[in-house]
């Protein structure tokens, strides 16, 4: 077992060094972020996250895991340090480096043994070169090192799980003496027979976006066909289900809705195609994903005007989830965004709910109408469109939901309401492919 630094606690940082703290590591999470800090020192953890909680309380419990301000001194005491710093888009659909390559820099300076520096954060294909570099240039006592990626497969909402029992770990490395440390970094998944997965630094980047890209499609490909499933009366629920028995296709990401959101799908492809122009290669399906993702959020707010005859103006309208999936509270990309403005830019008044995301949306949209719980926001509004699947939306009374309306009219853009209910109860609806 190994003495971890883990730079950055933000989503992959924090389960990422629980993860490996829970694997019997002693594991050092450090961030620039001194309230942060002090908030995870006292037991609260900055992001909404199933599980997260009691895999930190446990590990803070046995002393093997532990927070810090104090980076340089993290990194000294550490074997394996772990870059999970933010990549955020840049105004050019880049990925913005900035703050890995502070990192590296620190890195550089701080050296004073043998160790191993690997990256969790999402980066384009190449910048483990730019890393190196950056460490060299301020590595002035040429102490010895060796770097690595281990690219990140998190699902939020399912993060904990994901992490402690992935399908595969990828580990792009320099030298079978990396390999080794990083290997007894992951033992205990090793000895549970999990695929470790050794390549170079290169492929290990390209894997990670790689793996986006195809989940994207995967979601984008979907729309289109429950797109088509809306014009032609068929049902895509059923179509879904027939696609996913296939052993070749599996039923994963093949669920319609309002488009991709969160921190990864919309960068990283964008990312990945700025990466391909970079080297004259032309990646036409990936460009397709995204605008089809674009195009089905214009689709979803055509759906609620159509549903209102066009008349949106001075209406009032619920929205419930704003997080851009159920499980979380992150609002990044979400479709909740542009379905919001839409309707606000049309007229619209707007009374908002989500279970753990209404104070992340604030921050972005502050004007709104957020509410409590799901009834005061559906009370007395001329329509309701349900944005993210959380089961307290799927247990709706929906006898319930009509009575505190002023008009019977729904758009479920993720399909999780019964239809036979909605028709029996008399509503006015629309979904995502099925009648």
């Amino acid at each position: 077992m190994k003495n971890i630094v883990v730079i950055g606690t933000g989503y992959v940082g924090l389960v990422s060094g629980a993860g490996m703290s829970d694997f019997g590591n002693n594991v050092c999470c450090v961030d620039v972020d001194k309230d942060k800090i002090d908030s995870l020192q006292n037991g609260i953890i900055p992001i909404y996250e199933p599980n997260l909680k009691e895999l930190v309380d446990r590990n803070v419990k046995s002393k093997r895991l532990k927070f810090s301000i104090n980076i340089e001194d993290a990194i000294k005491s550490a074997e394996v340090i772990f870059i999970a710093v933010g990549t955020p888009e840049d105004k050019n659909g880049n990925a913005d480096l900035t703050y890995v390559l502070q990192v590296a820099e620190l890195i550089g300076k701080s050296l004073n043994s043998y160790k191993v520096v690997c990256t969790k954060s999402t980066v384009p294909i190449g910048t483990g070169k730019r890393i190196i570099d950056f460490i060299n240039k301020y590595n002035t006592n040429n102490i010895d090192y060796d770097y690595c990626s281990n690219p990140e497969f998190l699902r939020e909402g399912k993060a904990v799980a994901d992490f402690l029992r992935p399908d595969r770990v990828v580990l792009g490395t320099s030298s079978k003496k990396a390999y080794d440390y990083l290997r007894d970094v992951y033992r205990t998944l090793y000895i549970n027979k999990t695929p470790l997965i050794n390549t170079t630094i290169e492929t290990a980047e390209m894997i990670k976006y790689a793996s986006n890209a195809f989940l994207a499609l995967k979601i984008s490909y979907i729309n289109e066909v429950a797109n088509l499933c809306d014009e032609i009366g068929a049902d895509i629920t059923i179509v879904s289900e027939a696609l996913g028995s296939d052993g070749r296709i599996s039923p994963k990401f093949l669920h319609p809705g309002p488009g991709f959101g969160g921190s990864c799908f919309p960068k990283d492809t964008k990312a990945l195609i700025n990466v391909a122009k970079k080297h004259n290669v032309t990646m036409n399906t990936i460009d397709a994903a995204i605008k089809t993702n674009n195009n089905q959020r214009i689709r979803m707010l055509s759906k609620i005007e159509k549903l209102l005859e066009g008349k949106l103006n001075k209406r009032t309208i619920a929205v419930l989830g704003l997080a851009f999936k159920q499980e979380t509270d992150d609002v990044r990309e979400s479709a909740s965004i542009d379905m919001i403005l839409g309707l606000i830019k049309k007229g619209a008044n707007i009374k908002a709910y989500d279970p753990v995301a209404n104070d992340s949306m604030k921050k972005i949209i502050p004007t709104i109408d957020y509410k409590l719980n799901w009834q005061d926001a559906v009370k007395d509004c001329d329509a309701v469109v349900i944005m993210t699947e959380w089961n307290e939306f799927r247990g709706m009374d929906l006898y319930e939901l009509k009575k505190l309306m002023s008009k019977p009219i729904i758009l479920d853009t993720r399909n999780i309401l019964n239809l036979a209910e909605l028709k029996e109860l008399e509503f006015t609806f629309d979904n995502v492919g099925r009648k």
